[in-house]
């Protein structure tokens, strides 16, 4: 069967991965090394935030206009990726959708992680998947802007209406939109082509 598409693009956090917790471990050690308390768990904009945005942008929601910023983004230096493995999860039927998808579209990955995510690449076992993976430390305007999906359709020299990008959040569907590319909206309720719950569903939007 043709595909509609000839790529699929993922995000990173609350796609391909369940990380949640490890956001907030990283960032409730940039609050405990400056002696404050932890970030409000009930807080939905900043669970929002330090979720979806990139690590410069939540350290200025954070700590804008605030004498310890620089402590704090040297704080978070300091903190390892390794340290936060334990607290993520690869997302349930990702890898056997990949699988479904890979030779018969191109695939790649657009998120607001700035270094890690080759190391996620290979410590999930995912190696071999993606052809492009497109991170906030890549370009100058991370999402909500367009400009990372766009560089992803200028790596494969495709037009935004021949690429999908599945996402979670606002941030992803406001930088699809920018971009025009078709937006797939996983477990989350927002503005979309198509809501999905589990990855194996993106298989009927793109064959």
């Amino acid at each position: 069967m043709t595909p509609r598409y000839k790529a699929v693009i993922y995000d990173c956090d609350g796609v391909i991965l369940d990380s949640i917790e490890s956001n907030y471990i990283f960032y409730n050690r940039i609050m405990a090394g400056l002696g404050r308390p932890p970030i409000d768990r009930l807080c939905q904009v900043s669970e929002r935030v330090l979720h979806t945005y990139s690590y410069l942008d939540v350290m200025e929601h954070f700590f804008a206009n605030d004498p310890q910023k620089d402590e704090a983004i040297a704080i978070g230096k300091t903190i390892r990726y390794k340290e936060l493995m334990p607290y993520m999860r690869r997302e349930d039927e990702l890898v056997e959708t990949l699988e479904q998808l890979k030779g018969r579209v191109e695939l790649a990955v657009c998120t607001n992680r700035a270094s890690s995510m080759e190391m996620i690449i290979e410590d999930f076992g995912l190696e071999g998947f993606f052809g492009c993976i497109m991170t906030a430390g890549k370009v100058a305007n991370p999402k909500p802007h367009p400009e990372p999906l766009l560089k992803v359709l200028e790596h494969y020299g495709l037009a935004p209406h021949e690429a999908l990008f599945v996402g979670d959040s606002a941030v992803d569907m406001q930088a699809a939109a920018a971009a025009g590319v078709p937006f797939i909206a996983y477990k989350s309720e927002l503005e979309a082509l198509a809501v999905i719950e589990r990855h194996s569903q993106l298989l009927q939007h793109v064959f």
